[in-house]
């Protein structure tokens, strides 16, 4: 079996109402393992002047060679033009989690 690389994914929505769809069909298609939902309030610089939002963060769990076909889905699903979907590596993972993350991701 190829070792696998894993990685937390992070993801802001409008609301939690696009979350969850989002989250759903990522879950779905087996793409993530877990999808954590996270209120946030955000500010970011957006058409050249620093906006405030109320957000939600998905924090999803999945591996890094899933990542591009997360992000067509994602572009499919998300109202914002420009989403931000972040992959951060994952170090070490216990060997229970990762036979249950191997066992329900794609690929």
């Amino acid at each position: 079996m190829t070792k696998r690389d894993y990685c937390y994914l992070y993801l802001t929505c409008e609301d939690a109402a696009q979350a969850s769809r989002i989250a759903k069909s990522l879950l779905g298609r087996r793409l993530v393992v877990c999808a954590k939902q996270v209120p946030v309030q955000a500010a970011y610089w957006w058409e050249s002047k620093i906006t405030h939002a109320n957000e939600v963060l998905l924090v999803m769990e999945s591996a890094l060679d899933l990542f591009d076909r997360v992000e067509a889905a994602v572009a499919k699903l998300h109202s914002y033009d420009t989403f931000v979907l972040e992959a951060v590596p994952i170090a070490a993972v216990s060997t229970k989690a990762k036979a249950w993350m191997e066992e329900n991701l794609d690929g």
